[in-house]
């Protein structure tokens, strides 16, 4: 048998720490998908390592998603469109029905 190192494991589940997710503030029984009710209040939890905690609220499933993965305010200088270069590729033949 095959048993991962205990110091792997360690740092593999303290690596999972800090984590969050968000709730969805509905009667029922435990937490449900997050793309169902939309416009339901969440709670937002944290992983201590041993148990989701409580950690912040948000209005809707927008508002936890902007808490939940912040986005940075300048896009990247390294992603910039390409206009398309001139060519031959197939894609760019007129086809048999387009000639006149």
């Amino acid at each position: 048998m095959d048993d991962e190192p205990l110091s792997q494991w360690a740092e593999r589940c303290d690596a999972k720490i800090g984590r969050l997710r968000a709730v969805p503030l509905v009667s029922g029984d435990g937490p449900k998908g997050a793309h169902l009710h939309p416009a339901m209040p969440r709670a937002i939890q944290r992983w201590n390592g041993y148990a989701w905690e409580p950690y912040a609220s948000a209005a809707n499933l927008a508002a936890a998603q902007r808490l939940l993965y912040p986005r940075d305010e300048e896009p990247s200088a390294a992603v910039t469109p390409q206009p398309l270069q001139a060519g031959r590729g197939r894609h760019r033949k007129p086809g048999p029905h387009l000639q006149t």
